[in-house]
């Protein structure tokens, strides 16, 4: 039986009912000078320990998807509690773009080159395994090369169109 509401699209109706899902918010950075990029996803998750990899969803139409197949190597990392205007940077609010989302934190660059988030909670610089188009998404799986973690930071967390905090 059919339970898309009328006035919804399928489309419209799945993102719609996906927000009801909490997802950690994942930080992929990628680039580097002014092609310096990156973007927020609530899809990181991991995939196998041996050897070491993770796997992110991202929608082909971002200005980040070109950069991971070209660059071959992005840094992954958690969002803390104190994370949301990061967040909020690199989600596109306030139209900011590129290296410009970089601006009010602070990184450390990794040996391959990848930037990552100086007090995330945990941070992984990755190589590109493999990227397997569907639909209007890539699935991302990335080989972890290095691994940095921080005392806990909490985390931050997307539920229901809205950041959330999760501290101790």
């Amino acid at each position: 039986m059919d339970q898309t509401p009328p006035h919804m699209q399928l489309p419209d109706a799945f993102k719609s009912a996906m927000r009801g899902f909490v997802g950690a918010c994942s930080l992929i950075t990628v680039g580097q000078g002014e092609a310096a990029n990156g973007l927020v996803v609530t899809t990181g998750i991991s995939l196998s320990a041996e050897p070491p990899m993770i796997l992110a969803c991202i929608n082909r139409a971002s200005s980040c998807w070109p950069l991971l197949g070209r660059e071959r190597v992005f840094g992954w990392q958690a969002l803390g509690a104190a994370h949301q205007p990061v967040a909020e940077r690199f989600s596109g609010q306030g139209g900011l773009q590129g290296p410009a989302r970089y601006a009010g934190a602070e990184w450390v660059t990794t040996l391959s080159g990848v930037r990552l988030l100086a007090d995330a909670p945990l941070a992984f610089d990755c190589t590109v395994e493999d990227m397997i188009d569907r639909g209007t998404h890539s699935i991302v799986i990335g080989r972890v090369i290095q691994i940095r973690t921080q005392s806990d930071g909490g985390a931050l967390l997307y539920w229901g169109g809205q950041y959330r905090i999760l501290d101790k």
